[in-house]
């Protein structure tokens, strides 16, 4: 059997498995701390434990976060959250809406925000002095994901290990995770004669 052949007759199904059981419930606000990335560009991380690569540091107009016990072993990958500081006279009423691209920990904190979505937690002309906190009390929410887009999965083409198969889910809209994804193998013949 030639190569080309052999390259029509096999394909990757993926069949997503939702489960549908938030860990926080939707709509209560709990009490925590968050910081933002120090990095150069203070976008994220481009390596984030997620796997988004460039894509962790620019979705939702780069208002990402990495986060520590709502990771959740990678579960927590691509959660939404409503997060609002508590810093009187600082912090806008509305907060900012992250989206969970990386894990990390800092200082007490469940969120290290990218610098947008730092800024957003201040009022307008205050970021500054909200920056110069570092470390601000906050309440947070988990909130359905809104994006323009569906369901999308991203096969990373780079591995250390040559025999492993990387997928990931991109634009999950919602509230709820994807916990589980299962892949096989479907042969088929494609009649390049028709």
């Amino acid at each position: 059997m030639d190569s080309k052949k052999l390259l029509f007759q096999l394909t990757f199904l993926c069949s997503a498995i939702f489960a549908y059981f938030p860990t926080i419930c939707y709509g209560d606000y709990y009490a925590s701390r968050a910081t933002y990335y120090g990095s150069p560009e203070c976008k994220g991380n481009p390596t984030g434990a997620c796997g988004y690569g460039e894509y962790g540091r620019t979705v939702n107009d780069g208002q990402v976060t990495g986060v520590s016990r709502l990771y959740r072993g990678g579960a927590g990958c691509g959660a939404c959250y409503q997060v609002k500081c508590t810093v009187p006279g600082l912090c806008s009423d509305e907060g900012a809406t992250v989206v969970v691209t990386d894990y990390g920990e800092g200082d007490r904190t469940d969120f290290i925000l990218s610098t947008a979505a730092y800024a957003k937690l201040a009022r307008p002309a205050l970021a500054d002095k909200l920056f110069a906190y570092g470390v601000v009390d906050v309440t947070f929410a988990r909130i359905p994901c809104k994006y323009n887009y569906n369901l999308q999965f991203q096969v990373v083409g780079k591995s250390k290990n040559p025999g492993y198969l990387a997928i990931v889910p991109l634009y999950q809209p919602g509230a709820y995770e994807i916990v589980a994804v299962q892949v096989w193998q479907v042969n088929y013949t494609i009649n390049r004669d028709n």
